[in-house]
């Protein structure tokens, strides 16, 4: 686990503990559908970054591509979250906050990848 200790790994790790966190709150009919649609793209997006983190510069970059996606439909169910009532403002911008830091790691570990 020594590669991962890099900040966007332990960001991820935590939105997902801070999301899990959250799951009893959640009505049943909802907790089957968009909130394990978003628990799976989360573990998705930390799966890319524990895969980036052990290529080469060249394989790196379309899966980081590919995480950085994950992470902008995640950012689109979790709005729909707040739309529908399962997540209160709050919460969403808890969340929200965390994914646009995610999303800004992201985009500078894929500049970096491109510029080398």
């Amino acid at each position: 686990m020594e590669d991962l200790d890099i900040p966007i790994f332990k960001k991820s790790y935590d939105l997902y503990k801070d999301f899990y966190a959250l799951r009893n709150g959640v009505p049943k009919q909802d907790k089957f559908a968009i909130w394990l649609r978003c628990e799976n793209l989360i573990l998705e997006v930390l799966e890319s970054i524990v895969a980036a983190s052990q290529l080469s510069k060249i394989e790196k970059l379309p899966i980081l591509q590919k995480g950085s996606i994950k992470l902008n439909f995640l950012r689109v169910l979790i709005r729909l979250c707040k739309d529908t009532k399962i997540l209160d403002d709050e919460k969403y911008i808890q969340l929200e906050q965390i994914i646009d830091n995610i999303g800004c790691q992201f985009g500078g570990w894929i500049k970096s990848t491109r510029d080398s």
